[in-house]
């Protein structure tokens, strides 16, 4: 961010962290150095002191392991009962989520912030819980370990030759309030674990011989002094930059190194990389675009580029800042991020330079105050390089520009030839100073210096006495003379500087109106192709080169896309990608590595690394592209990338639903044939068994009831795999209903004469309207809706209860309803009840079916044109399915009779 120089005013960022951390809640941790240095105690010993306080809190987790003195300090707090989840066979217990937001305590205690919380839990991680609590704005206390820190895992291992497999990411320890490192020195720790207040019995034992031993200990308790020093120095300077504080406070080093484009800027940064490890303190390399950077050469832009690479390879941070005077940004940014300590390099440059322009080393010198200034000389083998190899944007070695440059010194000229009547000579030379003007601002400094040269000839010549002559009479002339020089070249630097300066905002507000279109263009794209297209089409225009973007498809590159469209490449550019992707650098033409291929390759990244690579080339000789058009490239391929693994993250969760449906489907369709199969197979088998070994000894009504047995329970098999047929039906789509014109009154009978097995054992009523029209309907497919619902009514409607079946016109439909007199349905039922396989759930009692009648019922009703809703009855206990069927109007009528 440039800060102009005087500019007091809080940080926006930093004032919009604070209002975000205003409606959160606050989480304190309690880090501990490594395992039983008493993290849970001393949380529970400060829970006990806030609650003397009155401070409303609740346990959610403590984890006490049995230890005494730990189990007193939860004496007297309010814990909230576990719940119980069943895993393998195994009742484990976890933290009440649901409990614990109903109860909306001001604080919360949370033990082991890195636990994994049990299968089927909202959250695989505690630490989301505590997220979800400090979102609702509850305060948190909670506890982990140094090794259980996402970042410190990798030097963890290496230490102690541990993997900690539970970790928790490094944004909740930057975004924790409050950090109180637990730390114990290693041979009172080691004196605890003789003892048995860590571990008991033998693991005691094994665990001083392994992981604690004394030099374990004490790398651990750095670590852990450490990272909490680095969250404490994040919280020191976001409150100077929220309050506007003019750093900086020496409580902790930060190196800022400032570079640019002169050969030893590499040997500087490696010097400043050396020197912050020395401090143990974070640095970072910074470049500021003056607009005297547009005057630079490519070759030394390219060394800027490189330079901050190679910050960001050391482990620094690489900024770019625009500005107009490179002192001022410098410290503007050193304030405002709490810097100690500046590396600068002393320049080759003319020391008449430094006169005219002013010494940036000077002016960090003179207005440093507090900040340390180290100067660094470049290496005699790093050059005393030129820092400005003054090349104009406009090309000064275009002679036409200074010849327009005359031209506008002749045109003042003539206007003040007609002027010189009625003005005195000084106002005469105001008339060329627009001429000077005008060439600053069309063709920069050099035109506009060559055009005040000329002017003050003219002026002398043309309008000093002795007229067309160069010698002065006049001293006061000479004045003049001398004077209007003067001006007219400071008013051509000025006017060129501003001229400089629009240039580079133009510049800038294009390169941030195309990305920020590029961005809208990659938010509305709904598929990969329409990303990698708009990704080579943005980059090819914007840069002029040609481009073909790789992505990996069944573990090799494959190219996706070009601009222009191009799917070959040779071995080399092949070669080149591959070798871009797998190691995420980038390769190719102009690159350190196979610079003999056509492209130049860079790879696409994000968080998880490399997921494709973007490959340019183009015609015309020397570099591909400079410093800025490198930086933008970075930018159009992040955002890019960030897009197709957004495509990527939405077909990888549409899988994984799509997997957890077909398993849910699965389990739910094994159940149901491990059930509704083995039932009725059982009762055939057994019939047919007992008529087969003892038909001769059986009477004959024993015999009939058997094989009524097999023919009823042969029925229901027949109508459970006509179930399964018409699902699969619907779900290919090839259901096409054979619509004819059908009375409601037919249909009605129809299917009580076909159900008259399953409705044996109840009432059956019809309320069917006299007159009704006729309706649009697959017989077949209306008669097997009305059965389906009679046959759920009868399961679940007691013996001896009445079941209506009645039918009735509302205006432009006809209502056909099934009511019995059962227990109805649970009110959030309603509309899961037609889902495939769901069956509502009454305690233990669970009745006979597959769960799948009412899904059928709705699919045939849909394609019918019809509606089916359930609802319960109002004048009594029950359940009321309503299939609505649209009345086809007259002409309808006529052309199907």
């Amino acid at each position: 961010m440039d800060i102009p120089s005087g500019d007091k005013r809080p940080s926006p960022e930093a004032l919009l962290r604070e209002a975000e951390n205003g409606t959160r809640g606050r989480l304190k941790i309690f880090l501990g150095a490594a395992p039983g240095v008493g993290k849970t105690y001393e949380m529970l010993l400060t829970a006990q002191a806030k609650r003397r306080e009155g401070i409303d809190m609740v346990v959610g987790v403590v984890e006490t392991h049995g230890r005494a003195e730990t189990e007193t300090l939860v004496a007297g707090l309010e814990v909230i009962p576990r719940r119980n989840v069943v895993y393998k066979g195994r009742v484990l217990t976890e933290m009440d989520i649901d409990a614990i937001l109903v109860r909306h305590p001001k604080l919360v205690l949370v033990d082991e912030l890195a636990h994994t919380n049990a299968p089927e839990s909202r959250h695989p991680k505690r630490y989301l819980d505590v997220e979800e609590f400090l979102a609702a704005g509850i305060d948190v206390y909670t506890t982990v370990n140094i090794q259980h820190i996402d970042s410190l895992n990798d030097i963890v291992a290496r230490i102690t030759h541990t993997r900690v497999r539970e970790t928790v990411p490094d944004s909740i320890i930057d975004h924790a309030d409050d950090i109180e490192v637990i730390d114990l020195t290693p041979d009172d720790l080691l004196a605890r674990l003789r003892e048995g207040k860590v571990y008991v019995g033998d693991r005691a034992a094994r665990a001083i011989e392994n992981y604690f031993s004394r030099g374990n200990l004490t790398a651990l308790r750095e670590l852990a002094l450490r990272r909490t020093a680095q969250r404490v120095d994040a919280q020191m300077v976001d409150y100077m930059q929220s309050h506007a504080i003019d750093g900086p406070w020496p409580a902790g080093e930060r190196v800022l190194v400032a570079i640019d484009g002169g050969g030893g800027s590499a040997a500087l940064v490696r010097r400043a990389r050396r020197f912050a490890e020395y401090l143990r303190a974070p640095w970072t390399a910074l470049h500021v675009e003056t607009s005297r950077e547009l005057r630079c050469d490519e070759a030394e832009r390219k060394t800027v580029a490189e330079t901050l690479q190679l910050a960001t390879r050391l482990g620094g941070t690489a900024v770019t800042l625009p500005g107009e005077d490179a002192a001022t940004t410098i410290l503007d940014y050193a304030h405002t991020h709490n810097v100690t300590h500046i590396l600068v390099a002393r320049t080759g440059r003319a020391s008449w330079l430094d006169i005219l322009r002013g010494s940036t080393l000077n002016k960090l010198i003179q207005n440093a105050g507090g900040i340390n200034i180290h100067i660094a000389t470049a290496d005699s083998a790093a050059g005393k390089t030129q820092r400005f190899a003054f090349v104009a944007p406009d090309s000064p070695r275009d002679w036409t520009v200074y010849l327009k440059s005359l031209v506008f010194v002749a045109g003042a000229g003539a206007f003040a030839f007609l002027l010189r009547e009625t003005l005195g000579v000084s106002s005469v030379a105001l008339v060329f100073l627009i001429g000077v003007l005008a060439s600053a601002v069309c063709y920069g400094l050099f035109p506009s210096l060559v055009a005040a040269l000329a002017s003050a000839l003219a002026y002398n010549f043309f309008f000093l006495p002795p007229l067309y002559t160069f010698t002065i009479a006049d001293p006061e002339n000479v004045v003049a003379l001398t004077t209007f020089a003067i001006v007219a070249v400071i008013a051509s630097n000025l006017a060129a500087r501003l001229r400089t300066q629009a240039i580079a905002a133009r510049a800038r507000a294009r390169i941030t109106e195309e990305l920020y279109l590029f961005s809208r263009k990659l938010a509305g794209a709904a598929s990969l192709d329409d990303i990698i297209w708009a990704s080579v089409y943005e980059i090819a225009l914007l840069l002029k080169v040609n481009v073909v973007l790789l992505l990996p498809r069944n573990g090799k590159l494959e190219p996706m896309g070009g601009y222009p469209p191009e799917d070959r490449l040779d071995e080399a550019d092949f070669a080149a990608a591959q070798w871009s992707f797998e190691r995420n650098h980038a390769a190719g033409r102009g690159a350190d590595t196979l610079p003999g291929a056509k492209r130049l390759f860079i790879p696409m990244r994000t968080g998880r690394g490399a997921i494709g690579v973007i490959g340019i080339d183009s015609e015309r000789p020397g570099p591909l592209l400079r410093s800025e058009e490198s930086r933008l490239l970075d930018s159009l391929s992040d955002q890019a990338a960030l897009a197709i693994e957004r495509i990527h993250l939405a077909a990888d969760i549409e899988k994984a639903r799509l997997a957890e449906e077909t398993d849910r489907l699965r389990q739910a369709l094994l159940t149901s044939i491990s059930h509704d199969l083995r039932t009725p197979l059982a009762s055939v088998i057994g019939s047919a068994t007992s008529l087969v070994a003892h038909g001769a000894e059986l009477d004959r009504a024993t015999q009939i009831s058997l094989a009524r047995t097999i023919q009823e329970e042969g029925e229901r098999l027949n109508r459970f795999i006509g179930n399964l047929l018409d699902m699969t039906r619907l779900e290919s789509g090839s259901l096409k209903p054979n619509s004819d014109l059908v009375d409601v009154s037919d249909l009605v009978g129809a299917v009580l004469q076909r159900g008259q097995k399953i409705l044996k054992d109840h009432k059956v009523e019809i309320a069917v309207a006299p007159e009704l029209p006729m309706l649009s309907l697959d017989v077949v497919l209306t008669e097997q809706v009305l059965f389906n619902l009679l046959d759920n009514a009868a399961k679940y409607a007691p013996p001896g209860t009445k079941i209506t079946l009645g039918a009735h016109r509302e205006n432009g439909n006809v209502l056909i309803t099934v009511t019995d007199e059962g227990e109805g349905i649970p009110p959030a039922d309603y509309e899961q009840i037609f889902n495939k396989f769901y069956r509502v759930h009454r305690g233990d009692h669970q009745r006979a079916g597959t769960g799948l009648g009412l899904a059928i019922c709705r699919g045939f009703v849909e394609a019918m044109s019809g509606t089916i809703t359930a609802a319960n009855r109002t004048d009594r206990s029950g359940a009321i399915f309503t299939l609505k069927f649209p009345v086809p109007p007259p002409s309808n009528i006529e052309a199907m009779t």
